[in-house]
């Protein structure tokens, strides 16, 4: 696996030339951050090689270079899916690129469904730590010692300076946050209501179908880890009615600009 991440990470630095200090991970429908960046340049994934294809609907599938003030920011603009037929190592091939590039914080975002009854569609939710019910651990198999400690501690994924300065740039800008525990499942299908029943007892906020798994590698990896999940509907049995991916993707859209900002300023402070 090391010598697909230097290849990849090989061709990212030739192409965009300066190196960032940041990576964020945009999820569904979060895409139009990469507007904000200033200095862009942009590279295609399937121009990198072994970088997998991003093919999910609101992923662009593609990287973008450029400045929020005086910081240098990776975008990621696009993921891959368990529920695409991925294995772990491929989604998280990203986060061990990022590593190799130098960059020493990452943000993860992504669309989360509310279990809290107090979230509210577009609620914006820092992550302050996660449960894996995906079944799968990208840390299984053979070990590499150049990719991180074997067993690597969870005790805070999510880092709590980030934490605070995510708190500190949304009470700067005026964006109410919310914090929580982001579940994340493989999907694809949406999750019964008994499910949710069942995840609000474990205590989880929000659930997905993401952001954990390559948390974890970014963990190992020794990356300092901020989470955000844009809240983009109510989760199953909360609120009479089918979801919908479609919705999904529109809320996301619509919580975009207040979005875009506490990235901004969070960004900023870094």
């Amino acid at each position: 696996m090391i010598e697909r991440i230097e290849a990849a990470a090989g061709v990212i630095q030739e192409r965009l030339v300066t190196r960032a200090e940041v990576a964020v991970v945009l999820g569904s429908g979060l895409g139009g951050f990469t507007d904000r960046l200033t200095g862009a340049t942009s590279i295609a994934y399937l121009d990198v090689p072994h970088w997998p294809a991003a093919a999910a609907v609101g992923h662009a599938g593609r990287l973008v270079a450029g400045r929020i003030g005086e910081r240098r920011v990776l975008a990621l603009s696009g993921r891959t899916h368990v529920y695409e037929g991925y294995p772990p190592d491929v989604v998280t091939f990203a986060i061990r690129v990022v590593a190799r590039l130098g960059i020493s914080q990452l943000i993860l975002t992504n669309a989360a469904g509310g279990i809290n009854p107090l979230f509210s569609a577009g609620t914006l939710m820092v992550i302050d730590d996660h449960i894996n019910l995906m079944g799968q651990n990208p840390l299984v198999g053979s070990h590499d010692p150049r990719l991180g400690a074997r067993f690597p501690d969870m005790s805070e994924v999510y880092a709590r300076r980030l934490r605070a300065i995510a708190d500190a740039a949304a009470a700067a800008r005026g964006i109410p946050v919310a914090h929580g525990v982001y579940l994340a499942v493989s999907g694809p299908s949406y999750e019964t209501p008994a499910e949710i029943r069942a995840f609000r007892t474990l205590g989880a906020d929000a659930v997905g179908m993401s952001t954990v798994l390559e948390a974890i590698v970014a963990r190992q990896c020794g990356l300092e880890v901020l989470g955000v999940s844009c809240i983009a509907n109510a989760a199953a049995g909360l609120v009479p009615g089918p979801l919908s991916a479609d919705d999904v993707l529109a809320t996301a859209s619509r919580a975009g600009g207040t979005f875009g900002d506490l990235m901004e300023e969070t960004i900023a402070r870094l």
